[in-house]
């Protein structure tokens, strides 16, 4: 674990203008059903969540951000949801969701949910209504049903594949075909329907209704499509530009949408938020996610495939503050989140050039074995890029776990795996996501760590009994130690979004300079970093200073 170094300060409560919030919020991701588990069934829960708001304001974090909670089958880990309104009752009740709120603005923190608007789950009323309709319905209108191909329809539309792997289409009963984007049980939402529209309208206000002050948008890039005759091939498809006129990704016309979107969230005072997940093939057409008129702000997924290598580093931070710039919103900083392998494993691993997913899906698909991860250097190198990008101007995406420094979890059998992405082949993100998603460990003992009274519903390795909260809770010189203080400081750094480089002589060590005086060094190579007369105004560090010398992979906090 790492020691923490700093000074006592008392300027941490600066107020930002409330409407404003989320410009550089430190946002935690909650992926329920592995949070906090207060029913005892295995499943983490909406209650479980409420019994820890003590514990994420003391973390020090801005606000939350709530994976799926509705009611689902559990086919893509609740992202194929059966109803937009309401709480899987594994997971709680309103009256348990309006009560969490509550708890967490009595704390001062927000609350964003996920909305995901690309696809229904094959349970949702909608579709059993159009199963039950038939051809020319409706119904069916509200999905994107075709007749097949060959002489009597038996083939599929075209021979597109899903991005869990398989082919893209499904035949019901009938004959008729429904295109599904991802998982067979997610058939996708057919967005030229109007009654589409209003019913996703409603949904934000119901949720904006109860207090929810942002939202997350699932896939927001994927939304409308072109699917007139005659529909290109896999081969043709692949090689169409993504300019707008794809037809199935990020089409000019999603923005539409999220003009009317904006015209709901801007009825509420303060203005509700959104972020756009928005996998799109350059800054301009990301910026249209993040304009005023739209979401607002779109995630930056640079990082997540990048290496531990200070040039990617710089260049990453200095382009997507640029867009910001153009876009008038501001960057989101995400190393981790419920998708991608943990950023203290990717670290620990051979580096391989940038692609940092690929590795760490290797990885996990060959069981992990210990010898490839060197877990120590992982943990260093993911505190140190942790504390970078706290200290960079916009907001940072947390993921549940990361503040105890948790690695991913190889440990996980195949009859022990949940994500339809392992099932059907797909590389999409991972060998199966369940390794970072594994429940979280909050006390060294007990048959799940804390997370419940008896159990948890994917494999807790023996290893988590070191990386407990009671454990870190009690060590000041613990991962969760470090994000607290760091999380805390936050707060009077982030006054302004302003960031100048400062040279350092170095090509692996990365300074730079926030207008309120404050000043982030991070060494990214193996030989220490001589701070010079600087070392005296070092307010934090990941690993401590030896006679003003900053160490190799780690990061260190200045105050002028």
């Amino acid at each position: 674990m790492s020691e923490v170094h700093s000074l006592d300060t008392h300027d941490d409560l600066d107020t930002h203008d409330d409407a404003a919030w989320w410009r550089q919020a430190a946002v935690y991701q909650i992926y329920p059903r592995s949070f906090a588990d207060a029913t005892g069934d295995g499943i983490g829960d909406v209650a479980g969540i409420l019994s820890r708001v003590d514990y994420l304001a003391e973390l020090g974090i801005d606000a939350v951000w709530l994976s799926p909670f509705y009611p689902s089958a559990l086919a893509d880990g609740g992202y194929d949801v059966d109803d937009y309104r309401d709480v899987d009752p594994r997971l709680g009740t309103l009256d348990d969701f309006d009560a969490m709120v509550d708890a967490l603005h009595e704390r001062g923190i927000k609350v964003i949910i996920d909305i995901v608007p690309n696809h229904t789950s094959n349970r949702h009323e909608w579709f059993q209504e159009a199963l039950a309709a038939g051809r020319g319905s409706a119904a069916r209108d509200r999905y994107i049903f075709r007749e097949g191909t060959g002489p009597d329809g038996s083939q599929p539309p075209t021979d597109w594949v899903s991005v869990f792997g398989g082919p893209a289409w499904e035949r019901v009963d009938d004959g008729q075909w429904y295109f599904h984007n991802f998982a067979t049980e997610q058939p996708d939402l057919n967005w030229d329907n109007p009654e589409v529209r209003e019913d996703f309208l409603t949904t934000l206000r119901f949720w904006s209704d109860r207090g929810v002050d942002g939202f997350r948008i699932d896939v927001a890039h994927m939304l409308t499509k072109d699917l007139s005759e005659p529909l290109p091939s896999s081969a043709e498809l692949a090689l169409l530009p993504q300019d707008g006129t794809h037809p199935l990704i990020d089409r000019d016309e999603v923005h539409e949408i999220y003009a009317e979107w904006r015209t709901v969230f801007d009825s509420y005072d303060p203005p509700r938020t959104a972020v756009a997940e928005a996998w799109v093939s350059t800054p301009e057409r990301r910026a249209k996610y993040a304009s005023a008129e739209g979401l607002g702000q779109a995630f930056n997924f640079d990082l997540l495939v990048a290496d531990f290598d200070a040039a990617e580093f710089r260049r990453i931070i200095a382009d997507n503050l640029a867009q910001a710039t153009l876009s008038g919103s501001s960057t989101t900083w995400v190393l981790s989140n419920h998708d991608v392998t943990r950023h203290a494993t990717r670290y620990g691993l051979p580096a391989l050039d940038g692609r940092a997913v690929k590795q760490g899906v290797e990885w996990v698909r060959a069981g992990g074995p210990a010898a490839d991860l060197d877990r120590e250097q992982g943990r260093r190198r993911a505190e140190a890029a942790t504390m970078l990008l706290l200290g960079l101007p916009g907001s940072t995406y947390l993921y549940q776990g990361e503040e105890l420094g948790l690695h991913e979890v190889a440990e996980i059998t195949p009859e022990q795996r949940q994500d339809p992405a392992f099932f059907r082949g797909a590389e999409f993100d991972g060998f199966g996501r369940d390794g970072c998603r594994v429940p979280l460990p909050w006390s060294a003992d007990g048959s799940s760590f804390g997370f419940g009274a008896d159990g948890a519903h994917l494999p807790q390795p023996a290893w988590f009994a070191d990386y407990a909260v009671d454990v870190e809770a009690a060590d000041p010189a613990s991962t969760l130690s470090l994000y607290r203080k760091a999380l805390r400081l936050r707060r009077s750094l982030q006054t302004d979004e302003r960031l100048e480089w400062r040279e350092t002589d170095r090509d692996d060590v990365l300074r730079f300079a926030r207008p309120n005086g404050w000043q982030v060094v991070t060494n990214f190579g193996t030989e220490p970093f001589d701070l010079g007369s600087d070392a005296d105004a070092v307010v934090l560090t990941t690993q401590p200073l030896r006679d003003g010398v900053l160490p190799g992979e780690a990061t260190a906090w200045l105050r002028a």
